[in-house]
């Protein structure tokens, strides 16, 4: 540690945090462009509806499996050398997708892409364990998630302007690329404890260290996977994650797809509407990591975290009811768009929770709600291509997701918080 010891804290963390939203940038980009490029993937490869959704399973299968082990591996050893394994592997895998030349070979390269990518959200929330202090954690997971959406929302843009220079596959080599220099920069720089980094003065170590309120780290190993099944709030949380997953890998996979043959789209509206979903995330992620801070400071943590989870998904599910039944393309397309935003005002409730109620097993419960996600993420492509195909009705897909949100409301309302007695910005299980 530096050994200035100053009485005005330096700004390391913020560093730190600027190494997650550049993480996060980077899976949604590596993760978006499959869907903007799935019309001429599936005229090149010759895939169907029903293939595809598979392609985006298996991503999503692999990735939930490899969840809960990633994150174990993260809280064993350290996210330094996690994390820069993680996107070095996954950007290995986004470069191999240039390669494929049938079905097969697309869901072996998926599949490796998901084992890659599967523990970088919740080693980014162990990250964020034990480099920010309590009262930060919603602005900060706001600002996490702002920075995925944001390049989600601009990964079609990306993809519409590079794609004719380069071709489809062509993409993904250039996508690729951009990991291995994040993963080069953060295994340099990086160190998994504040009071281990040089450019951290004893001011700001102190200020992080006692405002994280986290127990002895024993490593918990999988005994932290038994003792978080037994709470409730654990289980609560990844009940409520379901949808939210579930609809952002609709986004990620058919929105496109909808937008085209539902409301009928041609490319540059199409990628507009495509990205518009992710860009109003950017704004809801942030307000909500912001109004989280300020209302569990205000009214305490049952109020600042849960009742945002409420509020959010019950907007999202009655827009996205509404987006389903409008007649006018453009209107559905922005009905959606904002149902899909407001199921973001919660995220940053959801992260902090995660690591408030995990504390020193954080990264594990962070994997634990995110594996749920993934049972979403899993189901969602294959529903929608099921529904379609058997009903040739686009709308039936925005119904469960009507429903889902919905049900992430009431989940919410089931979470009991208690701000511990040191630090009113905190939760205890």
């Amino acid at each position: 540690m530096n050994p200035d010891t100053g009485t005005t804290p330096t700004r390391t963390r913020f560093k730190v945090v600027a190494f997650g939203v550049a993480l996060a940038a980077v899976t949604y980009l590596d993760r978006n462009c499959i869907s903007t490029l799935t019309p001429k993937i599936k005229e090149d490869l010759g895939l169907s509806t029903i293939q595809m959704g598979w392609v985006f399973t298996i991503f999503a299968l692999s990735y939930g499996a490899f969840e809960i082990p990633s994150a174990y591996w993260g809280q064993k050893v350290g996210t330094r050398r996690v994390l820069a394994r993680i996107v070095s592997w996954w950007s290995v895998f986004t470069i191999a997708t240039a390669g494929v030349f049938n079905y097969p070979t697309m869901l072996v390269t998926r599949f490796l892409f998901g084992v890659g990518e599967a523990g970088a959200w919740p080693n980014a929330a162990r990250t964020f364990s034990r480099w920010i202090p309590a009262k930060e954690r919603g602005r900060v997971q706001g600002v996490f998630f702002a920075g995925a959406f944001m390049m989600g929302g601009l990964t079609p843009l990306i993809v519409n302007q590079l794609e004719p220079l380069v071709g489809w596959r062509g993409v993904f080599v250039v996508f690729g690329l951009i990991g291995f220099v994040w993963a080069f920069t953060w295994y340099r720089w990086f160190r998994d404890e504040p009071t281990q980094h040089s450019g951290v003065n004893k001011a700001e170590a102190d200020y992080i260290v006692q405002g994280r309120n986290l127990g002895a780290d024993h490593h918990g190993g999988w005994d932290a996977v038994g003792q978080l099944a037994k709470n409730r709030n654990a289980w609560t949380l990844c009940l409520a994650y379901f949808s939210n997953s579930y609809g952002s890998y609709f986004v990620m996979t058919w929105l496109a797809t909808y937008l085209t043959e539902r409301r009928h789209f041609e490319k540059n509206e199409l990628a507009a509407f495509a990205g518009l979903p992710l860009l109003l995330a950017v704004v809801s992620s942030l307000s909500g990591g912001v109004i989280t801070d300020y209302l569990t400071k205000k009214f305490g943590a049952q109020i600042g975290r849960t009742g945002i989870g409420v509020v959010g998904y019950l907007i999202a599910g009655s827009a996205m009811l509404l987006a389903a039944n409008e007649p006018d393309n453009r209107t559905a397309a922005t009905l959606f768009a904002l149902a899909f935003a407001a199921s973001m005002i919660p995220i940053a409730s959801h992260w902090a929770c995660a690591i408030e109620v995990g504390r020193e097993n954080a990264g594990v419960l962070s994997a634990i709600m995110n594996t749920f996600g993934q049972v979403g993420s899993l189901t969602s492509p294959l529903v929608a291509a099921y529904l379609v195909d058997k009903f040739k009705n686009w709308d039936l897909p925005l119904y469960v997701l009507a429903a889902l949100y919905t049900f992430s409301s009431v989940c919410w309302l089931f979470v009991r918080l208690k701000p511990t007695p040191q630090d009113t910005h905190t939760v205890t299980a």
